[in-house]
């Protein structure tokens, strides 16, 4: 199972927040600024979460603390700090979104969830 900066497992950090995984999922597209990605997840295709400057930032600062993501040294502005998801990161968004096809497998077996017709 792999492990985390701070030697967490993949696993134990499951369930992801909605915050958490939606700011993985901005930064899974490639780096941004704040500001970037609270636009992106606020999108139905960045995970349709309203976020606030606070929810943002304290989740980005455990994140860093976590190895899920890390800041970097590009900047276009002495305010704006980029950040990039982490190997770590990508493979806890990736255990998360296989945890999610799985229930959601499991609803469609149980009748829960019909199939979707276009």
């Amino acid at each position: 199972m792999a492990k985390t900066k701070q030697g967490f497992s993949t696993s134990r950090m499951l369930p992801l927040t909605a915050a958490v995984f939606s700011i993985l999922l901005a930064l899974a597209r490639g780096e941004k600024h704040g500001y970037a990605i609270m636009k992106e997840v606020a999108t139905r295709e960045g995970g349709g979460v309203a976020m606030g400057p606070g929810t943002l930032y304290g989740s980005l600062d455990r994140m860093l603390s976590a190895g899920l993501v890390q800041e970097t040294e590009f900047t276009d502005n002495d305010r704006r700090r980029y950040y990039r998801i982490t190997k770590s990161g990508s493979e806890v968004l990736a255990a998360e979104i296989s945890r999610l096809k799985f229930a959601i497998g499991a609803l469609r077996r149980n009748g829960v969830l019909k199939e979707a017709r276009s």
